[in-house]
């Protein structure tokens, strides 16, 4: 009782304003309340916790973080872990899909500790309601995110970590990785508003959407078809925070590492990770802690939950085990 009130006295005189919970856009069970931070470089700034509807008694809760050009609308998975015994929330980050405010450039950070306030926010809904016991599962740039917030924020209720095919290497060459990246990243700590292109590749998007094949319908204004420009200052944000994972990571709780069996290019999108390089999340997500679980998805997507069924089944199976020992 005295950690939460600690924790929600420092949220009120940060600033942060909690709203109250409505129908999310999900239905279904879905309810989302959208919690006001304080304002940063680019004016007024939300996050948005997102919850399953149910109370699942036991005091055991999992909260989601989302990828990079992403938005909480898995609603297969929070209906999964609750039917499992947990209580589920996710969170939409500042300037990501129902946190983006008009004006704001998409996904747009300086320093990855600005996203620790919209974390703390969610964990404080959970606390608030009793839950004492939370995992926090983790998606790409959110497991980055995560590992980092583990790392450097006291959450002595947080017991257990999913990595789901974390972003912890850029998927470059030897010189893009050594010279060019470091280079903009430093361009970012000055001039941190320059756009980046990122390609036109649909190739990623084609493999989940229904539309082209795959099995999924979300918002593509939340979830663009073709991810947008990052800023030299996100570069600058990701590059500094790999980094100091990569020399100083001592995550506490247990981890559990999923990813992908191989990755692939192209027209072989539905067939693993069209992402990130999975050899580099086995190399640096072994490293984050000293009880690293590591799983591999034969078939797995980037994303392994939106995977073909035998590959999410495979992936689901391995997250409830690893619950198990909370």
């Amino acid at each position: 009782m005295k950690h939460i009130l600690t924790i929600i006295f420092a949220t009120l005189i940060a600033g942060t304003i909690f709203a109250e919970w409505h129908t999310d856009e999900l239905g279904r069970g879905y309810i989302s309340r959208t919690v006001s931070q304080p304002d940063d470089y680019s004016g007024r700034v939300v996050s948005t916790i997102i919850a399953r509807d149910t109370t699942v008694a036991g005091g055991k809760g999992v909260l989601y973080i989302h990828g990079y050009n992403d938005y909480f609308f898995q609603s297969d998975l929070g209906d999964s872990v609750v039917a499992h015994g947990w209580n589920f929330r996710a969170v939409d980050l500042r300037k990501y899909g129902r946190s983006l405010l008009d004006g704001q450039t998409r996904y747009q950070v300086r320093n990855i500790s600005e996203y620790y306030p919209d974390i703390d926010s969610a964990l404080v809904d959970m606390t608030s309601v009793g839950l004492d016991t939370i995992v926090i599962m983790a998606h790409s740039t959110g497991g980055l995110i995560a590992s980092m917030y583990l790392n450097n924020v006291a959450a002595p209720d947080v017991c257990g970590l999913i990595l789901n095919s974390p972003f912890l290497e850029w998927n470059m060459g030897c010189f893009m990785r050594k010279f060019a990246v470091p280079f903009v990243g430093f361009l970012g700590t000055i001039f941190p508003n320059i756009k980046i292109d990122q390609g036109a590749s649909t190739a990623y998007s084609h493999s989940l959407l229904r539309r082209y094949g795959g099995e999924w319908e979300y918002d593509t204004i939340k979830k663009l078809i073709i991810s947008p420009p990052v800023t030299t200052g996100w570069i600058h944000a990701i590059e500094s925070a790999q980094n100091w994972l990569h020399k100083h990571s001592d995550i506490k709780v247990p981890i559990l590492l999923m990813h992908s069996l191989r990755s692939v290019h192209g027209a072989e999108a539905s067939k693993g990770d069209a992402v990130l390089n999975v050899q580099d999340i086995s190399r640096w997500g072994n490293r984050l802690g000293a009880d690293v679980e590591e799983v591999t998805i034969e078939g797995g997507l980037h994303d392994l939950v939106l995977s073909a069924p035998a590959a999410r089944d495979s992936a689901y199976r391995a997250i409830f085990d690893f619950l198990k020992q909370f």
